[in-house]
This record gives structure tokens, C-alpha cells and sequence, in this order.
């Protein structure tokens, strides 16, 4: 089956003031639409990875085919991430996290305030485009904060993508334009902690391949 363009769970311009709309739309509509496109193309070479979730075809990129083996890690990492991005955001979030990352997050850095300031210095001290992620495993309840270039996703360093900050300037350039850090401050006040604690605690009961593209 091909692969598709979610839509967003909510209007363009329902994260205002934090992201605008005119973002959104360009994010969503072209950027992402644009990554879903390049991998079905992609995959068009051999049909016989047309049944395999972007997930799989990531974890084992090794086995994908060299000819196409670039463009489903561009372009399906672009899928992936982004398709996790829109579903952590809710324009009636923000606050504190809920549930049991919570506590995970507690256990790792000691506080909330601790893991915002830690999280953003890592997405500010990132070179170049890429992600800033909160990740983890089912083999253990710790969370860990990773950066990765480009459209590289958790599961390339075996993790799983708790939540994600898209660090691409085409995410904030036109509402923030170079001010990196202040939209990485803004975000938090978006984010679906209630999302975020579900994709914890899949991971902890194994359960991450069957919820992360969905």
C-alpha cells in the first residue's frame, strides 16, 4: 500500500500564537506531503516493500536496497517524524507531563525544569537541521535526550521516539525567524502530554511498532 499524509488533527492555525499558521500549512501540506511522495516513489523500484511499515524499513535499513536505500531514510524518516509531531501537539496543551513519564522524566533529571533546560540546550546546540528527541526502550525505564541530523529518527540508534522537536528552520523560520531558542521555549506550550505518556508506556509494554505510525 502506498503511503499517506495524515491530516492534522486540528486547524492551521490553532497553535497560535506559538506557531503560526502559515507555518502549519507549509510544514504539513508541502514538507511533509513532499517526503510521503518521495518515498512512494522510491519504494516504486521494489514493490515487494510497498507491505512494510516506515518503521521496519528503518530499523533495517540495511536490508533496504542500495539504489533507494538514501531516499527511504531521507524521506521516510521525514514521514515518521513528522507524523509523530502533529499528534504531540494540541493547542490546548502544555503544562506539566502526566502518567508515567512523568516519573520518568523525574528519575532521569530530577525535576521538569531540569529536562526543559536540558532538552532545549540540546536543540539549541544542534548544528544544522535535525531533531531533538526524548527517547527510550522496553528494556528499560530510563528516557534519554538525543539529537539526530537531518530526518534521522530514534530507531536508527535502537530507541523508540517518546516526543520530538522538529530543529529544520522551515519548522520556525517564519514566525521566528534565526531565534532558534525562542521557539524551542514556545513549544512546550502546545505539546499533548497526554499523547506523550502513551507512546511511554507502549514502549515500556513492547507495544512501540504498532503505535508510532498511526
Amino acid at each position: 500500500m502506498a503511503h499517506e499524509l495524515p491530516h492534522l488533527p486540528y486547524g492551521y492555525a490553532d497553535m497560535e500564537p506559538h506557531i503560526d499558521a502559515e507555518t502549519m500549512h507549509l510544514h504539513h501540506d508541502m514538507h511533509h506531503a513532499a517526503y510521503v511522495k518521495n518515498l512512494n516513489a522510491a519504494l516504486e523500484k521494489h514493490p515487494h516493500l510497498k507491505s512494510k511499515s516506515t518503521e521496519e524499513l528503518l530499523r533495517h535499513l540495511a536490508a533496504v536496497p542500495e539504489d533507494i536505500r538514501t531516499k527511504v531514510r531521507n524521506n521516510g524518516g521525514g514521514h515518521v517524524n513528522h507524523s509523530m509531531f502533529w499528534r504531540i501537539m494540541n493547542p490546548a496543551g502544555g503544562g506539566e507531563p502526566i502518567g508515567s513519564v512523568a516519573q520518568a522524566i523525574k528519575q532521569a533529571f530530577g525535576s521538569f525544569n531540569n529536562f526543559k533546560t536540558q532538552f532545549d540546550e540540546a536543540g539549541a546546540g544542534h548544528f544544522g537541521s535535525g531533531w531533538v528527541w526524548l527517547a527510550g526502550n522496553s528494556n528499560s525505564a530510563k528516557v534519554q535526550i538525543i539529537t539526530t541530523a537531518n530526518q534521522d529518527n530514534p530507531l536508527s540508534q535502537g530507541l523508540y521516539a517518546i516526543m520530538g522537536n522538529d530543529l529544520w528552520e522551515h519548522a520556525y523560520y517564519l514566525r521566528y525567524n534565526n531565534r532558534r531558542g525562542e521557539y524551542l521555549a514556545a513549544w512546550w506550550n502546545v505539546l499533548n502530554w497526554a499523547e506523550i505518556n502513551m507512546r511511554y508506556e507502549a514502549i515500556q509494554a513492547a507495544h512501540a511498532p504498532a503505535f508510532a505510525h498511526r
